[in-house]
């Protein structure tokens, strides 16, 4: 398999796993809120295709992308959705808190903003330990209006740290348009750059272009040559939080979601693809039966685990 097909492939495996846990969060197994990643999955794969497995990612509520791009367990995440003890969290986080240190995604945390110092902490703790190794920290538009966020810039910059700060702009914060959010005056790229360091926007739905650029970025920084931010514009199909599709709400204009329905991640890879004979439509067929049936296994293996017992609550908690 070629690296573009291999990207395809995963970003394909990521949008089906998602889409079937959109189906099934109806039958009301998983109980924990769910935040999807379908249409963002370009950003998680683009980027940690380029990572080591002893490189170090952190990321917030929308992290099921980031977990199975960075190399998490299928089985312990459906595990972790149906709050089984096989899960990558023993079934006490949920969605919200995936976490595999084994392949260094060290953090999933839900408040927004809390994860972009935790992963400046991260870094600076590679520094000090004198590895070679980096920290991703992947964080919504809305994160960048946190206090917390400048500091942590500043921070970064005054100690030279081996981190990429990677802002998915969705250009919504729930409901909530940028534009009522921010001024039209605002640039976050001139603010990363403010604080001195080196910045870049990406097209965030091409997954082969962004894969192209970070690569270059991140084995920079793997030379100290200090953090890096990138902003990349994407596009969320489904509602904030939960399963559905709620358009019918009218916050996101008709022209605006046709735009983007048009710039669909997998649209993108599947036409440049074919386009350039890297892949044939029966090998996309192949694609979608292999992780089907990674899925259907996946989802078996949740339902069958046993859920924690009541001595395990208080164990493996940090507070």
């Amino acid at each position: 398999m070629n690296m573009y097909s291999q990207l395809y492939y995963e970003l394909l495996r990521i949008r089906l796993v998602e889409l079937e846990i959109s189906k099934q969060y109806k039958k009301q197994k998983m109980r924990c809120p769910i935040h999807l990643s379908i249409g963002q999955e370009a950003i998680a794969v683009g980027i940690c295709n380029n990572l080591l497995k002893k490189d170090k990612v952190v990321t917030a509520h929308r992290s099921h992308a980031h977990y199975l791009a960075k190399g998490g367990d299928l089985n312990a995440m459906l595990s972790e959705l149906h709050g089984k003890k096989t899960g990558c969290s023993k079934g006490k986080g949920g969605s919200m808190h995936l976490i595999d240190l084994n392949v260094g995604v060290e953090a999933a945390v839900p408040i927004v903003g809390s994860t972009i110092p935790i992963g400046v902490g991260i870094s600076w703790g590679l520094k000090l330990n004198n590895k070679k190794n980096i920290c991703v920290i992947f964080f919504g538009d809305g994160a960048t209006e946190e206090g917390v966020f400048l500091e942590s810039l500043d921070f970064a910059v005054l100690h030279n740290l081996p981190v990429l700060f990677v802002c998915e702009d969705n250009n919504y914060s729930v409901y909530s348009q940028k534009k009522k959010r921010q001024s039209s005056k605002r640039n976050i790229l001139k603010i990363a750059e403010g604080a001195g360091m080196k910045s870049k926007k990406i097209d965030g739905n091409n997954v082969f272009e962004i894969h192209q650029e970070t690569k270059k970025i991140i084995n920079q920084l793997k030379k100290k040559s200090g953090p890096y931010f990138l902003s990349l514009e994407t596009y969320r199909h489904l509602e904030h939080c939960g399963p559905d599709n709620d358009d019918h709400l009218n916050y996101r204009e008709k022209n605006y979601i046709k735009y983007w329905m048009n710039k669909c991640p997998i649209s993108i890879a599947e036409k440049f693809l074919l386009k350039n004979n890297l892949i044939t439509k029966n090998t996309i067929k192949e694609f979608k039966k292999k992780i089907i049936s990674e899925i259907n296994s996946g989802f078996d293996f949740a339902n069958k685990s046993k859920f924690p017992k009541k001595n395990e609550l208080e164990k493996d908690i940090y507070a």
